[in-house]
């Protein structure tokens, strides 16, 4: 394809309270056995992109660690390869990325000496299956100068928090506010962007010239009438995971048949770093309906509509209920765990008890020194 990638990987939101305090959110398992960045990063690799960066910042040792070989997502040196870039002390900066726009102003080397015309920008927490070359053939056809991924959110989600765009019929991006506080549309940006190179080294050199440092209100929001924006509509399956109740709500449709086999058995797949660990095993008195239970995990009590990640352990007369149970929990005899999200690396004392409810999903974190992954 000629296009390179760049997956952003680097922010913080508050919004996943405690879950962000020891990981980057594009570091957030899914699904069992997936990390949230992998679902860009596929679809790099799956629409024939070999060069690939990744600009990582915040808590981003575990991240670095899920990147630590390329071969998972089958991005060879030869043909390009995947560049994981943190932030550098140089003689003329010693900043952190102070924004989107930032971070691709301190790696605009990477731009530079890159030959492909085009580059696709993708956030690191969405999750979603896209092939980004008929974003670039629409590109393209449109002539437009910046194209911006777009979907439309069902009612009643809470769109806020994203960037929302008002088009024409033409498809051009008329409007577009970043998070407002009145919603006026529910078409909102999905943080994925063709632009050709040469124009994005040009506004990105002139954003900082400026002191601007955000991709989206300093170059989407002020050229927006001034250069040709389009909106690629996506009518397929996209959430974003940067708040606890979207992150809870993401899981929890991987327990629908229609979710896993859109993302698992159709074509094309997604892929992630593979642990050489043991099935699950399920020990006499165990009991698991409409869950999914990852690698390592041994399971001695009940367990209904949980997402157990790698290596959980639930003893013996547990109540598991409308669940995630992070990478690597020990959760003791005789405890009720229902409507929470349990923190990775964590031991749940026996005897005890943790309620949450749908709408207030509780964060289970009980004092511990291991290292979070």
């Amino acid at each position: 394809m000629r296009a390179i990638g760049i997956v952003l990987a680097g922010g913080n939101s508050k919004r996943m309270r405690e879950l962000s305090n020891r990981r980057a959110i594009a570091a957030m398992p899914i699904a069992g056995n997936y990390r949230s960045i992998d679902f860009a990063l596929s679809n790099m690799t799956n629409s024939h992109i070999q060069n690939v960066a990744v600009l990582t910042q915040y808590n981003s040792r575990s991240l670095h660690l899920h990147l630590s070989s390329s071969k998972w997502w089958d991005f060879g040196r030869k043909q390009g390869g995947l560049f994981v870039f943190t932030p550098t002390i140089t003689a003329e900066s010693s900043d952190w990325y102070r924004g989107t726009a930032d971070a691709l102003f301190q790696n605009l080397t990477f731009l530079k000496n890159s030959h492909e015309p085009y580059v696709v920008i993708a956030a690191g927490d969405g999750i979603y299956k896209l092939d980004y070359g008929k974003v670039l053939e629409y590109h393209i056809e449109k002539k437009a100068d910046i194209t911006v991924v777009c979907t439309d959110l069902p009612m009643g989600e809470d769109t806020t928090r994203f960037g929302l765009v008002k088009t024409n019929q033409d498809g051009r991006i008329t409007d577009f506010e970043e998070k407002p506080m009145v919603v006026s549309s529910n078409t909102v940006s999905c943080g994925i962007y063709v632009i050709r190179r040469r124009q994005l080294i040009e506004l990105i050199e002139q954003c900082a010239m400026e002191d601007r440092y955000d991709f989206v209100s300093d170059i989407l929001v002020r050229y927006r009438n001034l250069k040709r924006i389009y909106a690629y509509k996506m009518n397929d399956y996209w959430r974003n995971i940067a708040s606890v109740e979207s992150y809870y709500k993401t899981n929890m449709d991987f327990l629908k048949p229609e979710v896993r086999n859109y993302f698992f058995r159709q074509y094309p797949d997604v892929y992630s770093k593979i642990d050489d660990l043991p099935p699950a095993k399920y020990n006499p008195g165990a009991s698991v309906k409409n869950s999914l239970v990852s690698s390592g995990s041994i399971v001695n009590g009940v367990v209904e509509n949980s997402v157990l990640y790698k290596k959980a352990y639930v003893g013996n007369n547990c109540v598991i209920k409308n669940s995630i149970i992070l990478n690597d929990v020990y959760i003791g005899d005789n405890t009720v765990i229902e409507n929470c999200i349990v923190e990775s690396r964590d031991t749940i004392r026996a005897n005890t008890t943790y309620i949450g409810t749908p709408d207030n999903v509780k964060i289970v974190l009980e004092k511990n020194e291991r290292y979070t992954l």
